[in-house]
């Protein structure tokens, strides 16, 4: 395919956002705040009636967003999980980590611990910290949370469609066998347990719920509930679970101390049909560098402190882990991060320190960049769908006002030349001022399935050929022994 651009692919090869983060200026006096992040997994644009669903309503969801901060053009770090929720917890692009995609329950790395997790962050400070839910960053224990910085963890360590599904509580197996279609309000109890254990000191809950990731599981309380399938059911009992969280602080007397902040870590998982969720009006969604795939809903509550607006500027789940610095009064680690410290905006005295955003392809190389309206995307190869991914066609480079074109069908790279070599040179001064890309991590062993499969297909290939059948189904009984 031709190349519009004029400069050599593989100078992508090491690449990431230019920092905006800075030292975090002291909090104000008083006590330190609390730290909800409600983390939904393949959660779409759409999926939520404040973001344009009609099929179901999320009151408290939609509750959150009226009374605070709804994000319209907010990023997820990467198009799939592991990288997502990597980036999420050290505020850094998973290209800088080597993550480059999902772990696996027989995968042998993880999350480096040398990274600083958002917990480790607050630990210092005096915090209570807990991981309830999807953790997704590596399965041995080396790579589990209470290695990273949480003092608890309760959940399943992986997507709930990968082998074996099990509890861990801490680093030990609790519960072999586990009521799957409960997983939601199991993961609710213990998050809200977390909450009344740790009220008389500052403390941080990230609440990564399985769901919406198939296969979709909902309690016989949300079963048909939505009149839209199980997907709405699901949604409608998250709903719940936000509800009953939001209820157990104010409860508590802790509302007007605690930042909640809820969001996903990518776009919905369109291959799966009636069991995946929407992106609309957004173009494409999990896996892909289009809007659908990383721009996710982002809502952001604090009582009496963030006043209710919706923000229309660019934001990255990267900014959560220096605004929580800044909010808390750590110390920032001395490596280079990627986001920015939202507090002006939480404030509502200033706006994020950038408006660009980069797109990383395979979270190893640089697939596009955003700055203000416009989105530039390198070329790429078309995709080839199969049982997890959907189609795309192969496409050369593209340009897009995202204002004007949030679905982003018109290609303005040939109409407006001097607004695309204006983005071509931004994407090159980012690439120039990242620094080295480390090798990616290899995630999983030898896949034995994948060598059988094709070591059996080669066989009967040449079986076929030498003329030899398929040995015939045993039919015959057995006669008895005389």
């Amino acid at each position: 395919m031709k190349n519009h651009l004029n400069w050599a692919w593989g100078g992508f090869l090491g690449l990431a956002a230019t920092s905006c983060a800075t030292a975090p200026e002291a909090p104000a006096t008083g006590e330190k705040p609390n730290f909800v992040f409600i983390l939904m997994d393949d959660m779409g644009y759409a999926d939520l009636s404040c973001y344009g669903e009609t099929r179901w309503q999320t009151p408290n969801i939609d509750s959150l967003a009226s009374q605070g901060i709804r994000f319209t053009d907010c990023y997820a770090v990467s198009p799939i999980s592991s990288p997502s929720r990597a980036g999420l917890l050290t505020g850094r692009y998973p290209a800088r980590m080597g993550i480059k995609e999902v772990f696996y329950p027989d995968s042998y790395t993880g999350l480096s611990p040398d990274e600083v997790t958002m917990a480790e962050l607050l630990k210092p400070q005096g915090y209570a910290t807990a991981c309830i839910g999807k953790w997704h960053l590596g399965s041995r224990e080396r790579f589990l949370p209470l290695q990273q910085g949480f003092d608890e963890y309760f959940g399943i360590p992986y997507s709930n469609d990968m082998g074996a599904q099990v509890y861990l509580r801490g680093n030990e197996v609790e519960e072999f066998h586990i009521d799957i279609d409960h997983v939601t309000r199991r993961y609710t109890e213990e998050a809200i347990d977390f909450i009344r254990r740790k009220a008389g000191q500052p403390f941080f809950l990230y609440l990564a719920h399985s769901m919406m990731h198939v296969p979709i599981y909902v309690s016989e309380d949300f079963a048909g509930k939505s009149g839209a399938g199980i997907y709405g059911d699901a949604a409608m009992e998250v709903d719940w679970s936000v509800g009953r969280i939001m209820d157990t602080l104010e409860e508590l007397g802790l509302d007007e101390n605690t930042m909640v902040v809820f969001t996903s870590d990518n776009g919905p998982w369109l291959q799966e049909g009636p069991l995946g969720g929407r992106a609309l009006p957004l173009r494409e969604g999990k896996t892909t560098d289009f809007e659908g795939g990383v721009r996710v809903p982002c809502i952001v509550w604090w009582k009496g402190r963030i006043q209710p607006v919706v923000n229309a500027e660019v934001a990255s789940l990267l900014d959560w882990f220096p605004t929580v610095a800044a909010l808390s009064g750590a110390t920032l680690p001395e490596v280079k991060l990627d986001g920015c410290d939202l507090t002006p905006v939480l404030d509502g005295k200033g706006q994020r320190a950038s408006q660009d955003y980069a797109y990383f392809r395979n979270n190893h190389d640089i697939s596009g960049y955003r700055s203000g309206d416009w989105k530039l995307m390198l070329p790429a190869p078309g995709i080839r769908g199969n049982f997890w991914r959907t189609s795309t066609a192969a496409h050369d480079t593209l340009l897009f006002n995202l204002r004007e074109d949030v679905g982003e069908r018109v290609n303005l790279y040939r109409k407006e030349p001097g607004k695309a070599r204006e983005m071509v040179r931004k994407l090159k001064d980012y690439a120039e001022n990242f620094g080295e890309i480390p090798p990616a991590l290899v995630v999983t062993g030898n896949d034995a399935s994948r060598y059988l499969r094709r070591q059996r297909q080669q066989a009967r290939q040449e079986a076929e050929a030498a003329g030899m059948k398929p040995r015939a189904e045993e039919t015959e009984g057995f006669r008895e022994a005389e």
